[in-house]
Parts: C-alpha cells; structure tokens; sequence
C-alpha cells in the first residue's frame, strides 16, 4: 500500500468520524463528502454506497423515536391530496419532457420515477422491473443524484424567502425534493417540526414506489418479484408508535434520536462521496434538462400549494 493511498484513507476516515459528531451541518457534511471525492477520491467506493443506504435507513428509523404517532397520521392525512397529484403530475411531465428532448426511453422512465417518487430509491426499485440496463441506470442515478444535492442548499433559502412556516416547508420539502436524504438534511436545517412532517410526508409517499413499480412491471411484462418494497418505513412506524404509547423509555427515545441524526449527517457525507467528476461525465445534456424542468416544475407547483397551506 502506498503512502498516497494511506493518507487517503486517513483523511478520508477522519472527515467521515468529523461529519458523525453532534450538531454538524447537514449541508456541511454533504460537502466534505463532495470536497473529499473530488480531491483525495473515495478509497472505500466498494463499500460506501451499500453502508450509505443502510445507514439511511436505520438513521430514519431512529428518526421515528422523535415523533408523536397520532400527529404523523394528521399530517400524513393533510398532505395525501397533494402527494398524489404531484406524483402524477410530476410522471406525465417527466415521460413529456423526455420526448421532447428525446432522452432514451427508460432512462427517461426511471428520472420522471425518480422525480416524482424518492430519487434514487424509486430508480433502484424499478430499473430491474422495467429490465434497464446499467448505463441507464447511472444516468438517471447522476440527473436525480446532483439536482438532490443542489436541493439540499437551495431549499432552505428559498423557504426563508418566502416566509415558510415549519409546517409549509415541511410539506414542500417532502414533496419537492427528490431523495429521502436531502429531505430530512433541508427539512432539519429549517426546524424541528419542519423535519418532522417532511420525513412523514416524504415516507408516505415513497410507499407510492409499490403500485408505481406493479404498473410498469404489466406495461413492459417484467418480474413483478423484482419489485422493492421499502420495508424500512415500517420500522418508522413502529418507532413513532412505540415513543408515543410507551412515554416510560422518553430518555431512550431522545438518545436514540440524537444519534440517529448524527448517524443521518454521516450518511449524508457518504452522499456526497459520489457527486465526483467521473459521474458528473456520465449524464447528458438531454437528460439533465428533462430531470431540471421536471423537478422545477414540481417544485413552483408545490410551493404554491404550501404557500397557501
């Protein structure tokens, strides 16, 4: 082993454990990971993607401890009408805009999924229904991949701007953010309660990859057993439900919900460890713009709604 590799390793170890401490910055942590890849590369790239997606998922689960479960069912209530249309919206446009810009047929498929749904899990979850190969997977992983992470900063902003209480940009974050990881790092940077109805709204409607994923599998005869199911929300559920109704372990659910934050913040680094140049490369003008106009479009229908909320 090299002396380069080594202390690649090191810095790249050290800035991971760095991102893990309390009280770190979801958009700073997010960064390192991109500083990081892009100077001293990712040493662990064999091992980071699989550790990021599970660390998301128990991070979220640990998430659950924080939140009451009689008010996650209001608000998962409140914002089922718009989950729905902006999902439908958001694929109508998405497959329209592909055709336009002639983007290749599936890639086009999974980014309009992707932008609707959950980012790169709604792609993880049907590219082997509708049989995509992997470059188009990596396309439609690289359009989602940057456009999340840019939502990540601009969001907050945009919320301040226009004098989004907790609750509306709770709700639009959920709804106008791709991936469940730059969700929660906006919803968190804004409040407390936004973070909280943003990380219901947002798993409710990921709940959406199952019939989504059915309805492709019948229009391109694929394996409906390839379908994904997102068991992790279940296990936010049963987090939720057990803080609620079993008030005696209140100062464990507070300590699990701290380090599942900081467990979030860690993950989030590991996000960033894959916006390197390489996978910038991979994704096309065409794509890119189908993925932009979507997304924006989405976006400014569903700040008006929240707006309005």
């Amino acid at each position: 082993m090299s002396t380069g590799t080594s202390l690649h390793k090191i810095a790249f170890i050290f800035l991971a454990l760095f991102s893990f401490l309390p009280g770190i910055d979801s958009a700073v942590a997010l960064l390192l990971g991109v500083v990081v890849v892009n100077i001293f590369g990712n040493p662990f790239v064999n091992h980071t993607s699989g550790l990021m997606h599970q660390l998301l998922k128990y991070s979220i689960i640990g998430m659950g401890f924080g939140v009451n479960f009689q008010e996650a069912l209001k608000i998962g209530e409140e914002g089922l009408e718009l989950t729905v249309l902006s999902i439908l919206l958001t694929i109508i446009l998405g497959l329209a805009l592909g055709r336009l810009f002639r983007t290749e047929k599936k890639t086009s498929l999974m980014i309009s999924s992707g932008t609707a749904i959950c980012g790169g899990s709604a792609i993880a979850a049907i590219s082997p229904v509708i049989e995509a190969n992997p470059k188009q997977i990596s396309v439609a992983l690289g359009v989602v991949f940057l456009l999340n992470c840019v939502a990540l900063f601009v969001f907050p902003a945009i919320g301040h701007y226009f004098g989004l209480s907790q609750r509306q940009f709770g709700l639009w974050a959920a709804i106008a953010i791709h991936d469940t990881s730059s969700v929660v790092g906006a919803a968190a940077n804004y409040g407390s309660e936004a973070l909280q109805i943003a990380t219901t709204v947002k798993l409710c409607r990921a709940l959406w990859i199952i019939p989504v994923s059915l309805i492709f599998a019948f229009r391109f005869r694929g394996d409906v057993k390839k379908i994904s199911v997102p068991y992790f929300i279940f296990g936010y559920v049963m987090a939720m439900i057990i803080s609620t109704y079993v008030p005696q372990i209140h100062q464990l659910s507070t300590g699990i919900t701290g380090l599942a934050k900081s467990g979030f913040s860690l993950s989030l680094f590991l996000v960033g460890t894959g916006l390197s140049k390489s996978a910038l490369k991979q994704v096309g003008i065409k794509p890119l713009l189908q993925g932009l106009f979507t997304w924006v479009f989405i976006s400014a229908i569903a700040l008006i709604y929240c707006i309005n909320w």
